[in-house]
């Protein structure tokens, strides 16, 4: 079969991306190293993906939001962030908006598995698992793929979604600037006897982040990031220890609590690409941005260069034009960067002043969030970076 479109990497990101292109007439192959029995039931690998409106909307429109069993679905009604061990807490309320939640909570698997559930029905996708990609390249009117066992394949375009260490990416000389904050994020639930109510809560401790998002059963979701060389003495915690001691981080505000899954663990290494595609190239999801999980944008700019993309393709082909031309991939590039490089670069810049501990950055830290608090217009901002609401309602979407 002849191809118009390879999409290496059957993520979130490249399944969504190839989901949206079902009525576009092309041709699509989706390469993935893993097997299609791990995509079509993913693990569980104990992130908990915070979704903005944005987000939710875009997987309503693919079809991906209403395969997910709504037990699987928490809202967020409210959010704090507070710094140190200091009781004062920047606070934001979903009264402050138009709808009746911030966001949303869905478990990183359930997510892959609505993106797979959703693609089978469209019959202009071929997948192609346990594939290794071993190079890749372009010329002026095509580009290839050629896989570890020697086959072969070529299309106009080619789609890279294979994370933010995209080896495609590095193939293609697109460079990119890597951050390693030389951190670990360590990930887990947890039961809790006091209710949460659907507040999510970012501690900027003086020596490690803590997050607890909220998940239904009053179940919530923990996200620890510390220094890389603490991580395995928190691995080898038992269960009752680790219990103990995130109890007392959150001063007993949730009571008792308990471990319900395994720790999992991730080092923290974020990535811009100084460009989103090259010669019948382009980069979606990680590949594109790979992001700290302190402000939970990762997946939702995915979702959005997966939606950018598809976009600017159909609208070429609604015109009679060449959807993988240069024009068409500097477009996507450049919508996607305006939105996507100040949320990398102003969310590494969070990171670096609330893991600084010196005097003057510890002063720095508590002068912002009770700013955040006075400043109408900065508050409206950081609302809409978080919840993307805007976006939905009539701003850059």
């Amino acid at each position: 079969m002849a191809f118009d479109v390879i999409i290496i990497g059957a993520g979130p990101a490249g399944l969504s991306f190839a989901r949206s292109l079902k009525d576009s007439g092309l041709n699509i192959a989706v390469v993935e190293k893993t097997s299609k029995e791990q995509l079509a039931d993913p693990a569980y690998d104990g992130r908990e993906i915070a979704l903005t409106h944005l987000s939710h909307k875009l997987m309503n429109d693919l079809g991906m939001w209403p395969l997910i069993d709504d037990k699987q679905k928490t809202i967020i009604k409210t959010a704090k962030v507070v710094n140190g061990n200091s009781p004062y807490s920047l606070d934001f309320d979903h009264s402050e908006t138009s709808k009746d939640n911030l966001g949303f909570m869905v478990a990183n698997n359930v997510i892959r598995k609505s993106a797979w559930d959703a693609l089978q029905d469209s019959d202009n996708v071929t997948m192609l698992c346990d594939k290794t990609v071993a190079k890749v390249g372009t010329n002026a009117v095509r580009g290839w793929v050629e896989f570890e066992d020697g086959e072969r394949l070529d299309a106009p375009l080619v789609v890279a979604a294979d994370s933010r260490f995209s080896a495609t990416r590095r193939m293609m000389g697109i460079s990119t600037s890597m951050l390693d904050f030389g951190r670990t994020c360590i990930v887990c639930t947890m039961s809790a006897s006091r209710s949460h109510f659907d507040t999510a809560t970012e501690c900027f401790h003086y020596d490690r982040t803590l997050a607890v998002l909220p998940i239904n059963d009053n179940k919530v979701s923990i996200v620890i990031t510390l220094k890389s060389e603490e991580t395995q003495s928190v691995l080898d915690m038992d269960k009752q220890a680790f219990a103990r001691d995130i109890e007392n981080r959150l001063n007993h505000k949730l009571g008792s609590m308990a471990l319900t899954s395994e720790l999992f663990a991730y080092p923290l290494v974020a990535t811009l690409a100084k460009q989103f595609y090259t010669n019948r190239f382009a980069v979606i999801g990680d590949a594109a941005v790979g992001m700290h999980p302190v402000t939970a944008h990762g997946f939702n700019l995915g979702l959005q260069s997966a939606h950018i993309l598809a976009s600017e393709m159909m609208s070429a082909i609604d015109e009679g034009k060449d959807f993988s031309s240069a024009q068409v991939l500097s477009r996507y590039s450049t919508k996607h960067q305006r939105i996507a490089a100040p949320v990398y670069h102003g969310t590494n810049a969070l990171v670096k002043l609330y893991t600084n501990n010196t005097a003057p950055a510890k002063l720095a830290r508590k002068a912002l969030l009770h700013l955040g608090n006075i400043v109408k217009p900065a508050k409206s901002l950081i609302m809409d970076q978080l919840t993307e609401i805007r976006a939905v309602d009539g701003g850059r979407a």
